[in-house]
C-alpha cells in the first residue's frame, strides 16, 4: 500500500475557553489526519467546534494539550512571529464573510499577501490568479462595487495566490446564493486539484461535503 504524505496531524488536541458561565471545553481530544492533496469536508452542528479546529490548524488558536503538526511544522513550538511566517508560507484561508480590505481594489487585495512576503512579481501573479477565477475584467473594482460571489472569488484568489500547501475554507458559500456558491466551489475544487493543495472545508451542506474525498463529522468537540 502506498504511503501518503500527511499535511495535517492532530493528536489528542484539547482546548478550553472561558465563557460567561465559566470554562467551556471546545475541543475534547481531537485526532485527525489530512493527507497531501486530499480534500476533507468537516460537518456537524453549530457549536461542535469546527471553526475552532480550523483556527488551530491555521495557527490562529493555541491548544491546551495535544500535538499539532501542519505542513511539517510543530505549531506548538512556534512563537507569534513563527506562526505568522508559517501561515504566509503554507496556508490559505477563505472565510464566509470575505474579509476583503474595502479601501483596496480587487488586484490590491490579492497582491497584499505577496507584498507582505516580499514577492517581486506580486502584480503579475495577482493578475494571473484573478484571471483564473474569471475576474480579469474586475481588477480595479473595490469590494463595494462587486457582487457577493465576485467578492468571494477575490478572497479565493487571495488565498490561493501564495500557492498554499493547505487551503482552509469556513462556510465559503454561506453568504452566497446557490448559483454564485456553485461557481465559487467549482473554482475552489479546481484550484486545489491544479495546485495540489490539501483542503479542509467546513460546511453545513451535506452535498457540498460529499464533493470532498472524505467527510469527517464533529459533535460536542469530538470527531464522531
Amino acid at each position: 500500500m502506498e504511503k501518503r504524505d500527511v499535511a495535517v496531524h492532530l493528536q489528542n488536541v484539547r482546548l478550553s475557553l472561558e465563557g460567561n458561565a465559566g470554562e467551556v471545553n471546545i475541543l475534547r481530544g481531537i485526532n485527525l489526519e489530512l493527507f497531501k492533496g486530499e480534500s476533507v469536508g468537516l460537518v456537524g452542528p453549530s457549536g461542535a467546534g469546527k471553526s475552532t479546529l480550523l483556527m488551530v490548524v491555521a495557527g490562529l488558536e493555541g491548544v491546551d494539550e495535544g500535538g499539532v503538526i501542519v505542513a511539517g511544522e510543530d505549531l506548538c513550538r512556534l512563537d507569534e512571529d513563527g506562526l505568522a511566517r508559517f501561515r504566509r508560507d503554507h496556508v490559505g484561508i477563505v472565510f464566509q464573510s470575505f474579509h476583503l480590505v474595502s479601501t483596496m481594489t480587487a488586484l490590491e487585495n490579492v497582491m497584499l499577501p505577496l507584498e507582505f512576503a516580499g514577492v517581486a512579481d506580486a502584480d503579475a501573479r495577482a493578475r494571473e490568479e484573478l484571471g483564473l477565477v474569471g475576474l480579469e475584467h474586475r481588477l480595479n473594482h473595490y469590494p463595494g462595487e462587486l457582487s457577493g460571489g465576485e467578492q468571494q472569488r477575490v478572497a479565493l484568489a487571495r488565498a490561493l495566490v501564495g500557492e498554499p500547501d493547505i487551503l482552509l475554507a469556513d462556510e465559503p458559500t454561506g453568504n452566497l446564493d446557490g448559483a454564485s456558491g456553485g461557481i465559487v466551489m467549482d473554482l475552489l475544487f479546481g484550484a486545489c486539484d491544479r495546485k495540489g493543495s490539501s483542503l479542509l472545508l467546513i460546511t453545513h451542506d451535506e452535498g457540498l461535503a460529499r464533493r470532498c474525498g472524505r467527510v469527517v463529522r464533529m459533535a460536542d468537540g469530538r470527531v464522531v
